[in-house]
């Protein structure tokens, strides 16, 4: 397989062959993401795309999952998109299941029939960045999508039978934001009504512009347990159909797993007991945190 660059891909794709077919984000102007500082965007040709999976192919029956990589490999056309999804069904055996990162404006350039065609031919999963669902948060950090388009592109998501996963940021609304940033995510991610939401906590990456506004004292970060509040005040805003919620990433320092709305009240307890106590022994140590 040959990868260019730092590879990243979500928690629940650990298992997963990981699939380069974009190098970089078509986008990469969100202020706290370093994630593909120092790549140019561009879309691999099937021909180099085709020449992984028939690497990948000698192994098939032990892949399960394939993750398409890197930042937001929806964009990619139609078309070229089908031929890649029909080759992995070809040549991977054992697959199950194929998922791919984007972003609210690609997935809003899909039809919604062509959302269904990508699911007939493996798609199943589908992760969507909303970090904030406050409006001010978002023209901070530069995100390159309204509330709006959010909340139409996870119907969108849903209504074509595959899975939405939503990630969220605790800390990007900094101290002086930080309840009406945890108040109005939980709100919008409800009404997006994921099936999977993942919570990750604001690291700060050298070289992003955010970490300019930490150095300048624009934003001021919330501490360990100003954060868990802010977890905390998130779930008590959620109100889900039906959502495995979890906010064990390594960037946490409260790992939660829950099913609600049914362990919602579970999970609040526990919230609530750690925040009373301020035990720092409670919390992920700092030199085991990471993105």
């Amino acid at each position: 397989m040959k990868y260019e660059g730092m590879i990243y891909r979500p928690p629940s794709e650990a298992d997963s062959l990981i699939l380069q077919v974009t190098v970089g984000c078509s986008y990469n102007r969100c202020t706290f993401c370093g994630a593909f500082q120092g790549k140019s965007f561009r879309m691999k040709s099937l021909d180099e795309v085709k020449e992984d999976i028939d690497e990948a192919s000698l192994y098939s029956d032990r892949i399960e999952r394939i993750f398409l990589a890197d930042g937001d490999a929806l964009i990619i056309p139609q078309p070229e998109l089908l031929q890649i999804m029909n080759y992995l069904k070809k040549k991977i055996r054992g697959l199950k299941r194929v998922g791919i990162y984007a972003n609210a404006k690609d997935i809003l350039k899909k039809e919604p029939e062509e959302l269904l065609t990508l699911k007939e031919a493996g798609l199943g999963i589908i992760y969507l960045g909303l970090e904030s669902g406050n409006l001010e948060v978002l023209k901070k950090i530069k995100k390159n999508a309204t509330i709006d388009q959010m909340i139409r592109a996870a119907k969108r998501v849903k209504d074509s039978g595959i899975l939405l996963s939503v990630t969220v940021i605790l800390g990007l609304g900094g101290v002086d934001g930080s309840k009406t940033h945890a108040e109005d995510t939980g709100k919008v991610v409800s009404e997006m009504d994921p099936d999977y939401v993942g919570a990750l906590s604001l690291m700060i990456v050298p070289g992003t512009p955010i970490e300019k506004e930490i150095e300048s004292g624009r934003l001021v970060l919330p501490s360990p347990f100003g954060l868990i509040e802010e977890l905390e005040t998130m779930i008590e805003n959620c109100h889900f159909t039906d959502c495995f919620f979890a906010s064990n990433h390594a960037s946490n320092y409260l790992a939660l797993r829950i099913r609600m709305p049914k362990e919602k009240e579970e999970a609040l307890k526990r919230i609530r007991e750690v925040l009373k106590r301020k035990d720092p022994a409670l919390l992920r140590p700092e030199f085991y945190r990471a993105l």
